[in-house]
C-alpha cells in the first residue's frame, strides 16, 4: 500500500518541551535544516510515531549527502573529545536505525475558528450607539464593556421599575403599620387583609419591573437614581474581537451583529475525508497541523470529530482537528495540512528525546564521527513514549549521542563563548 506523506512536519511542540529544561538557548523556536539528498520520505514508506501522530521518515540510505549537506558539514558545529572526556562527561552513543511506527494521512485543511467559544454580540433593543470602546483585534475580558447605547425602550424600563419599588416600599409600610394595629384590635380584618394584599401586589409588580431590565440586558437601576436609558453590551467570554460593525452615532437594532467574539486559544483545522480512508482513522487519533506561514513547524493536535453522513457530491466526510493556539498564532481562514496518525504502520527513524536538544534556535543532534562529535540540524516530526521521530538531517546507520548531550551542548557553547576551547 502506498501511503503519501508529508514532506515537513516541524518542532514545535518539541521545542516546548526542550526550552522549559534547556534556558541556554535564546531564541524561542527551531528553524527547518537544510534538506539532505536522502530526505526521509523519498523511499514510498510512510511512518510515524507510536503514540502521537505519525510523521513520514526516509527509508534506509546510503551515508551520501549532496553539495548543500556538504557545505553545512563545513561549518558544522563540532567538538573533540578524547574516549577519557568522552565517558565522563556520560556521552553514549548508539546507530541510528529504523522502528516500526504509525503512518499517517495527508489531509488539506482550514483553520477556523472554535465554532463552541464564537458569539455574535448584538442589543437586544433597538437603540443609539453613544459609545464604542472595542476595536477590531481588541483582546477583551468576560464582561468588558463593548459598547453604549442609548434606549429609548431601557429607560421606559428603568422608569417603570424605580416606579414599581417606591409603589413595592410604601405598600410595605403600609402593611407593618397594619399589622401592629391588627395585633392591639384597633384595625378591622377586612383592612388588615386589604393591606396585606396591597403589599404582595406591589411586590409582584416590582419583580416583573427587574425581570423586564433583565431581559433586555440592563441591570436595575439605584433607588435614589434617575431612570437611564443608557446600557452596555458586554463580552460573554475572554476572547479577541473578530469582527465589528458598530459606529458611533448609528441606530443598533437586535437583527444586525456589532461584534463577534471568539475564543481563538483553541482553534478547528477542518478538512475532508475520503471514503477509502475512513477505515484508517478514529476519533482521538494524534495529529500534526502545517501552515505556509510558519515552514518548519508543526503544531499538535487531536482529531475530535468525524461527521456521520457523506458528502453525496464529493463523496468526502467532514473532519475536524482541535489545536492549541495559545499564541495567536494560528489564524482563522489560513489554510492548512493536516497529518492524521493511522492505524497502520511503518518503519521511520526515531531517536530518544534526550538526544534532541535546542542549539541557537535550531533542534539539533550530534554526530559522532571518530573522536569528533559534530551538531547537526535535524528536523523531527511526532513524538512520544520518549522517542522523537527525525524526519530529515541525520541517515541509518550513523552514531548519535543518546544520552550526555545536553553536556556537550554546553561545553559547545562554552567555547564558542570564549571561555574555554575545542580540544
Amino acid at each position: 500500500m502506498n501511503i503519501r506523506l508529508p514532506r515537513m512536519i516541524g518542532p514545535l511542540a518539541l521545542i516546548a518541551a526542550l526550552t522549559g529544561c534547556d534556558s541556554a538557548d535564546d531564541e524561542p523556536k527551531a528553524q527547518a535544516p537544510k534538506a539532505g539528498a536522502a530526505a526521509a520520505g523519498e523511499s514510498g514508506h510512510s511512518d510515524g510515531d507510536r503514540a502521537e501522530s505519525g510523521v513520514h521518515a526516509g527509508d534506509a540510505a546510503p551515508d551520501v549527502r549532496s553539495g548543500a549537506e556538504a557545505d553545512h558539514a563545513e561549518h558544522a558545529e563540532r567538538l573533540t573529545l578524547s574516549a577519557e572526556e568522552a565517558v565522563k562527561a556520560g556521552v553514549e552513543v548508539a546507530a541510528l536505525e529504523l522502528r516500526s511506527v504509525p503512518a499517517t494521512l495527508e489531509l488539506t485543511a482550514t483553520i477556523s475558528a472554535n465554532q463552541d467559544r464564537l458569539a455574535h454580540i448584538s442589543p437586544r433593543v433597538s437603540g443609539k450607539l453613544v459609545q464604542v470602546m472595542a476595536n477590531l483585534g481588541d483582546r477583551v475580558r468576560a464582561g468588558e464593556t463593548l459598547a453604549l447605547v442609548d434606549s429609548i425602550e431601557i429607560g421606559t424600563a428603568n422608569a417603570e421599575y424605580l416606579q414599581a419599588l417606591s409603589a413595592a416600599e410604601l405598600a410595605r409600610a403600609n402593611l407593618e403599620r397594619a399589622e401592629k394595629l391588627n395585633a392591639e384590635q384597633i384595625m378591622a380584618q377586612k383592612d388588615y387583609l386589604a393591606a396585606r394584599n396591597e403589599a404582595q401586589q406591589a411586590d409582584a409588580a416590582l419583580r416583573a419591573a427587574q425581570d423586564k431590565l433583565r431581559l433586555l440586558g440592563a441591570s436595575s437601576p439605584q433607588p435614589e437614581s434617575q431612570a437611564q436609558s443608557i446600557y452596555a453590551l458586554r463580552a460573554p467570554f475572554a476572547g479577541t474581537v473578530i469582527e465589528k460593525h458598530a459606529i458611533l452615532g448609528e441606530l443598533a437594532t437586535p437583527e444586525k451583529t456589532l461584534f463577534a467574539v471568539a475564543d481563538l486559544s483553541l482553534v478547528w483545522i477542518e478538512a475532508n475525508l475520503f471514503e477509502k480512508d475512513l477505515p484508517r482513522v478514529k476519533r482521538g487519533a494524534q495529529a500534526r497541523v502545517l501552515v505556509t506561514a510558519y515552514p518548519g513547524e508543526s503544531f499538535p493536535g487531536r482529531l475530535t470529530y468525524i461527521s456521520d453522513t457523506v458528502d453525496r457530491e464529493t463523496r468526502t466526510v467532514q473532519a475536524r482537528v482541535e489545536v492549541a493556539n495559545r499564541d495567536g498564532r494560528l489564524k482563522p481562514g489560513m489554510f492548512a495540512t493536516a497529518n492524521l496518525q493511522t492505524a497502520e504502520l511503518t518503519e521511520a527513524l526515531t531517536v530518544p528525546q534526550s538526544a534532541v536538544v535546542l542549539l541557537e534556535g535550531k533542534l539539533v543532534v550530534f554526530v559522532q564521527e571518530g573522536n569528533a562529535y559534530e551538531a547537526r540540524n535535524v528536523q523531527p516530526g511526532f513524538q512520544a513514549g520518549g522517542q522523537v521521530q527525525i524526519v530529515d538531517g541525520i541517515h541509518r546507520g550513523e552514531r548519535i549521542v543518546v544520552d550526555g548531550a545536553y553536556e556537550l551542548k554546553a561545553r559547545l557553547l562554552k567555547s564558542q563563548m570564549g571561555e574555554g576551547h575545542v580540544h
